[in-house]
């Protein structure tokens, strides 16, 4: 996966095409809600707490859920739809709060199809302590080529400024030198955890496989504080037989 530096991305970006009525739009609409409501059935949220949102590239579109409504009342017709600067073209609604942080990565992240924000327990707890999420054991070395990362704490005048904007900036920031494909996740200083994937279905899946990593890994400090991280070797087969060139992991995909 690309990582694409502040500044550059403005040169890749599509401009939105001024259809919304897509059968893609209309799959992404449905796909979108659905993340949303798997966050509520894997309990990553509370009441209104956290958002997913989907994209789609060639037309220049995203899908978000909308802000503070409650999760059992969304039909795929509350969802938001913006352009990739985040301007509304569809939808009554206003979008999330955390627009603004999705649009910055799905910018500077080129590859992902979708972005997951929650307030998980386990792992804003490891937020809140700005600490990264160390790899103890092949679960975590399954889905992540090293420790969860952690943001630096923001400075006053991004805070009080572009907040949300700003909180995508941190996050790039965290990621100098490092490739979203092998870190599905960061954990945003004293805020919380955001993942992502190459569809918002994917990026659920990573957001609830960051929690129960988190929750382990704080298990794992609490037996013994001084437990040592996994060694390279087996990090490196575990990783790779997922996600390397010869992965081996599952089945291979069905040619029609």
């Amino acid at each position: 996966m690309r990582f694409i530096a502040p500044g550059a991305a403005a040169r890749i970006m599509p401009r939105h095409s001024g259809k919304l009525s897509s059968k893609p739009l209309e799959r992404l609409r449905v796909e979108v809600l659905e993340a949303n409501l798997e966050l509520v059935r894997r309990g990553l949220v509370l009441y209104t707490f956290g958002n997913a949102s989907g994209i789609l590239r060639e037309e220049g579109l995203l899908v978000i859920k909308p802000s503070g409504v409650p999760y059992e009342k969304m039909k795929p017709q509350h969802l938001v739809v913006t352009d990739l600067e985040g301007k509304v073209l569809g939808g009554n609604l206003r979008p999330s709060s955390d627009l603004p942080t999705h649009v910055v990565l799905y910018k500077h992240f080129p590859t992902i199809g979708g972005v997951v924000h929650t307030h998980s327990e386990y792992a804003t707890a490891w937020a809140q302590a700005r600490h990264e999420i160390p790899c103890f054991g092949t679960t975590h070395a399954d889905y992540f080529h090293g420790s969860v990362p952690v943001t630096e704490p923001m400075p006053d005048q991004e805070i009080s400024g572009a907040y949300e904007k700003n909180t995508g900036t941190a996050i790039l920031r965290a990621f100098a030198g490092k490739d979203p494909k092998v870190y599905p996740g960061v954990l945003v200083a004293n805020h919380g955890p955001f993942a992502w994937g190459k569809t918002v279905t994917d990026a659920v899946h990573n957001a609830v496989v960051l929690e129960s990593l988190a929750r382990m890994a704080y298990f794992t400090v609490g037996i013994d504080a001084q437990a040592k991280a996994i060694g390279k070797a087996l990090h490196d087969r575990h990783f790779l037989r997922k996600h390397g060139s010869t992965a081996y992991y599952g089945q291979a995909a069905s040619k029609k």
